[in-house]
């Protein structure tokens, strides 16, 4: 029997190639290929010879008697929110987020709630002792709750104690890099290594029912590392998202089977863990100056929560041939796309100004309806005028100048309204798709300026009135 080739591969985005490089040519990556055994991994031995298939059963899609099970509610709002409702049995979910970010505390607080509703939950740690792992628990105020706990990272080693046993509703293995397999010839971290672990943990949650949470650790550039085929194995990846010197973290859905993959949880961090924020809205607006130029409030919206966060701008005159564009949390071409818009269509000179654009709170907007308050908050700084401190703004921006209608137009307003903001300035109609102004419950404390075009956003500012039809507004 010939001997089985050696390939190599990039551990970086897992690429194989013949020979070994010192530099990737799929991710240029330096010195991240490394050596493996083409004949290595889950189903090599298939490979090595040749193996009799088995028959299996084939089920029916309309099967009556096999009722869908029931979602793992974990008691934490916002992690079941992400999640799509609730964890589902014998799906594999992968949560990726930087070193320190708060990842093993939020999954000990979720095995914690689990286990004193009389569920077994197992966490599996591959990166701490188990004393440490208690340690943490005991600080969280958790030292009580029944979580099965091991130190463990031979795969077969850990789904053969886990069949032993009662079947788990839920496993967490802290983290998948550190996991290795018996069929594989290589150190843990590996391509080969993560993949085959992976694939391992995957069986057992599909044949077993139990629910599967792999922790990854990310990159520098922010990317779960590991190969790019792990995000693909498994039903969901949730990334964990905060900045170092705020308390303030974000769970999204990167990827989500059985659920929507727009959706965010808020939490923020403090001395007893991560605890949920149940009015978003009202922490990034919070501290802010309400009497400074180029503050726009945006009524936002991330999946199906409406959410308001302010968009600060600031234009000064640039002593460099080329003015700085910098964008902290939103599009820099989207920026780029705004100011071409109002020089052309507005009158608006901002081509001789430096430019910095933050959206406060640390949350990036992705949305086009930001449009509006990004550029009402240029215009604000660019005229030294201040927007009023009850004031919000959403709207989609188009080449031609005109203020497009966006989704969910009832949605903000309320939300905007339950805040005690007074004044929103929207597109032409766009609660009309959603119903009429007056069906919301506050639109008696509500006003509604709409604006057709940009022309009129900028009248609406510094003059106070509405431009007469498409003009660029002049100084009176």
């Amino acid at each position: 029997m010939a001997k089985p080739r050696a390939s190599f591969a990039c551990q970086n985005c897992g690429a194989l190639s013949q020979r070994w490089q010192g530099r990737c040519e799929a991710c240029g990556e330096w010195n991240s290929i490394v050596e493996e055994s083409a004949a290595a991994g889950i189903g090599a031995q298939a490979a090595l010879g040749v193996r009799k298939g088995r028959v299996f059963h084939l089920s029916n899609l309309i099967e009556a008697d096999q009722p869908t099970p029931p979602r793992i509610l974990t008691g934490i709002g916002e992690l079941d929110r992400v999640s799509g409702g609730g964890f589902v049995s014998g799906s594999v979910l992968l949560l990726g987020g930087e070193p320190g970010i708060g990842k093993s505390t939020l999954l000990i607080q979720a095995c914690a709630a689990l286990a004193s509703a009389g569920r077994r939950v197992v966490y599996i740690s591959g990166e701490e002792a188990v004393d440490q792992v208690r340690l943490r628990a005991l600080r969280l105020g958790l030292g009580e709750s029944p979580v099965e706990l091991a130190a463990e990272t031979s795969v077969e080693d850990i789904v053969a104690t886990l069949s032993a046993g009662a079947r788990p509703a839920l496993v967490v293995i802290d983290s998948i890099q550190t996991m290795w397999t018996s069929l594989i010839e290589s150190t843990p971290g590996t391509v080969s290594q993560v993949r085959g672990a992976a694939q391992a943990l995957i069986r057992f949650a599909k044949t077993t029912g139990a629910a599967v949470i792999l922790v990854g650790h990310v990159t520098k550039d922010g990317q779960i590392a590991g190969p790019r085929v792990v995000e693909h194995m498994v039903d969901a990846v949730l990334s964990f998202e905060g900045e170092g010197g705020r308390d303030l973290r974000l769970l999204r859905a990167v990827k989500n089977r059985f659920g929507a993959t727009d959706e965010i949880g808020v939490f923020e961090m403090t001395g007893r863990g991560l605890a949920e924020v149940e009015n978003p809205s009202a922490l990034f607006l919070s501290a802010r100056d309400l009497a400074a130029p180029g503050a726009a409030v945006f009524a936002g919206m991330e999946g199906s929560r409406p959410l308001l966060v302010e968009f600060q701008a600031l234009v000064a005159q640039s002593s460099l041939g080329m003015p700085r564009r910098a964008v902290v949390g939103w599009d820099a071409s989207r920026l780029a796309m705004i100011v071409a818009v109002l020089e052309t269509h507005a009158g608006l000179k901002l081509s001789q100004y430096d430019i910095y654009l933050t959206v406060a709170g640390g949350l990036r907007v992705g949305e086009p309806a930001a449009d509006l308050a990004a550029a009402a908050a240029l215009i604000s700084s660019l005229s030294n005028i201040a927007l009023g401190a009850d004031s919000v703004f959403f709207g989609e921006i188009g080449l031609s100048g005109a203020i497009r209608p966006v989704a969910h137009g009832l949605a903000r307003l309320k939300e905007a309204a339950k805040l005690g903001f007074r004044r929103a300035t929207i597109p032409q109609g766009p609660a009309e798709r959603d119903g009429a102004p007056k069906d919301i419950a506050t639109s008696k404390d509500l006003a509604l300026r709409n604006c057709a075009h940009i022309s009129d956003l900028v009248a609406e500012i510094t003059v106070g009135r509405k431009a007469r039809g498409r003009e660029a507004p002049v100084d009176d």
